[in-house]
């Protein structure tokens, strides 16, 4: 029983990575690979994870306000400051803040829509299930589900926020400040649901600034 609930947990999470790195050796056509990670996930969260998920929202309009202030905090330093080309956060660790995507794939629906829905609808899910859901308790007991979700304690708190903020690369500080405020909203609302919210207002706002203003390099 145990077992099937960690992998509730954590198997979309390491499923989504090794179909990336799968995608990276087959060649699949982009478009085709992103519509296989998604069905493939989302068939993993429906099967596995579905039952430990409950999508009861206690405070939307916090966030919804939240996951917004969130995504200004993720562009506004390039706006204000345009500091990303800089060694900190351009390197052989961090990689480069520039889209590898080919400019076709700027106007193909197929892989626009799939894009989307990956990182409105997938990564919200799998990600709070992980970090959020697994790891932060995990971290403070190995016998992690009965921990509370939101428990805080500060080496659990710090050390997902340091961890999902390498999981963005060149974004890293940017990264680290979602992570701060994610962790802090399950904090206090004890509630996957919440941050699966705020994290996919987060998520959708970006792809619409990506695809409206043609800011490609935040889809790495």
């Amino acid at each position: 029983m145990r077992n099937k609930e960690t992998a509730a947990y954590i198997a979309p999470f390491f499923l989504f990575i090794g179909l990336l790195a799968l995608e990276r050796l087959t060649g699949l056509a982009p478009e085709w690979a992103l519509a296989l990670r998604f069905f493939t996930v989302l068939l993993a969260i429906l099967l596995l994870s579905r039952p430990y998920l409950s999508f009861r929202i206690r405070r939307p309009a916090i966030g919804i306000a939240l996951g917004a202030l969130v995504f200004l905090l993720w562009i506004g330093p390039d706006i204000l400051f345009q500091y990303r080309h800089y060694w900190l956060f351009e390197n052989a660790v961090t990689g480069v803040a520039q889209s590898t995507l080919p400019f076709r794939l700027h106007h193909n629906a197929t892989f626009l829509a799939f894009r989307i829905a990956i990182s409105v609808i997938v990564v919200p899910i799998m990600e709070e299930l992980f970090w959020r859901g697994w790891l932060m308790r995990w971290l403070i007991d190995r016998d992690w589900s009965k921990v509370p979700l939101g428990t805080y304690e500060p080496v659990s708190f710090w050390s997902v926020a340091l961890l999902f903020a390498t999981e963005h690369g060149p974004y890293w500080e940017v990264g680290l400040l979602a992570g701060i405020a994610y962790n802090w909203w399950m904090v206090r609302t004890k509630s996957l649901a919440d941050c699966i919210l705020a994290h996919a207002v987060t998520n959708a706002l970006l792809a619409a600034y990506v695809i409206g203003w043609g800011q490609w390099q935040y889809w790495l």
